[in-house]
């Protein structure tokens, strides 16, 4: 018999701590909300399992090697069998960077009583197990959250966030993933969990205090809005994506802040409440698990671009990113500075890099773990290829190595093709690598 187990646990850091997501130093000034981890436990009488989500940026890899193993022995599992999935805040603390190494990552001490932490509340989820009497799916369809970021403009060039009412945008590459889903787990004597699957940046609020952002108004919202409930969110494939709706005036309307990160979450909770009567129960019970390794390329950048590159990455160094470029502003001048850091970065590595793909199955439903930020078609590829029922894919999963646009993104270029640690290609290979794990469990 399937049992399945809930819990949830504060873990918000001292004021002080680094905070990551910028290319300005961030310290925790105060706190606007408690940062969380919830942790999902499964156990069919053979194998168990744990899905966690962390109101955090990201973990990298060498972090992830020490935290899964800590909560794979908390609660006698495999490793494999342990699934860590960030939110991707960027009002969380710094922990392990895509540079940091075993040892060296941000806030060292709170990175240490994180691991613990996290353990014991997977530990607690376990002690938390009862029967699954019913589990079910629905989906449903969030407008006006997500954007895609990526725009031409009309003079044929490629911006990331081009700014509010830009006249010179033609149009926006791509389209965003409106679709959200969400897993029904009912329990003999327990409250009923709900996870909620999304896809989009939360990078809403902006400044210096920690929040969850519009996550925590998702899990809020569920909670309040179906009785004896418990949620958790996984945010999906969002690279691309974000709150920024630019025909909006942000002096009028209501654009940022902590408003819109409210009205992001009720939107997105809400979309699955209003089908959650429409859902249908799911077959299976059956725990498995899997993991593929893929080596993909470092982007070292042409030898033409690299002096350039050095140059400029010494001057942010020195004089910071106004100072290194006084007369370019905005998300063009974080755009530049990211391409010479990037390039900066790559000459000291090696030219393969190993990526790590995971997926956790119950039955007739997949959770899908990407090593960073994965582009929208990403996820969506993901889902469309396969043979579940309902597959989550989850970002910043199981480690953070950073972005994978498409191959087409690095023609065109834009923020996170400038950033991006990996050639042209590595988002496909994901995607293909996820897709034959995923049919191997099936």
């Amino acid at each position: 018999m399937l049992k399945a187990g809930f819990a949830r646990g504060e873990i918000t850091p001292p004021l002080g701590v680094s905070v990551q997501g910028y290319f300005e130093p961030r310290t925790a000034k105060g706190v606007l909300d408690p940062l969380l981890a919830t942790a999902v436990a499964f156990d069919d009488g053979e194998k168990r399992a744990v899905v966690m989500s962390i109101d955090v940026i990201g973990m990298n890899m060498e972090f992830m090697s020490l935290l899964r193993p800590a909560v794979a022995k908390a609660i006698n599992a495999e490793v494999d069998g342990v699934f860590i999935a960030c939110t991707h805040t960027h009002l969380g603390p710094g922990i392990a960077s895509t540079e940091a190494k075993i040892g060296k990552f941000e806030n060292p001490e709170y990175g240490e009583w994180l691991i613990t932490r996290l353990a014991n509340i997977a530990a607690l989820a376990v002690n938390d197990l009862a029967p699954v009497t019913k589990r079910l799916i629905t989906r449903g369809e969030v407008k006006g959250v997500s954007f895609i970021r990526r725009y031409r403009m009309k003079d044929g060039t490629v911006r990331t966030n081009p700014g509010w009412q830009n006249p010179d945008v033609d149009h926006a590459l791509g389209t965003p993933d409106e679709q959200s889903q969400l897993l029904i787990i009912k329990r003999e004597g327990k409250p009923e969990i709900g996870i909620v699957n999304f896809q989009v940046h939360p990078d809403v609020i902006g400044g210096e205090h920690l929040s969850a952002d519009y996550p925590k108004f998702v899990r809020d919202t569920y909670e309040l809005n179906v009785p004896d409930s418990l949620c958790m969110y996984i945010n999906g494939a969002q690279g691309d994506s974000n709150h920024i709706d630019i025909r909006l005036d942000p002096e009028k309307e209501c654009a940022g802040g902590y408003d819109r990160a409210r009205y992001m979450g009720k939107k997105i909770a809400m979309s699955v409440i209003s089908n959650y009567e429409l859902a249908k129960e799911l077959n299976g019970e059956k725990i498995s698990y899997a993991h593929k390794i893929i080596t993909t390329k470092f982007n070292k950048g042409t030898p033409e671009e690299i002096p350039a590159a050095l140059e400029l990455a010494k001057r942010y160094h020195e004089l910071g990113s106004e100072g290194a470029l006084p007369d370019v502003h905005g998300m063009l001048r974080t755009e530049m500075i990211a391409k010479a850091t990037r390039i900066e970065k790559m000459q000291s590595k090696p030219d393969n890099k190993e990526l790590i793909v995971c997926a956790v199955a119950i039955g007739d439903m997949v959770f899908a773990s990407l090593p960073g930020e994965p582009f929208t078609e990403v996820g969506r590829q993901i889902k469309a290829n396969s043979p579940f029922a309902l597959t989550i894919p989850a970002c910043c999963a199981n480690g953070y190595e950073g972005y994978y646009p498409v191959a087409s993104a690095f023609s065109e270029g834009g923020y996170e093709a400038l950033t991006s640690r990996y050639v042209e290609g590595t988002a496909e290979l994901l995607i293909a690598g996820s897709s034959e794990i995923i049919k191997s469990l099936k």
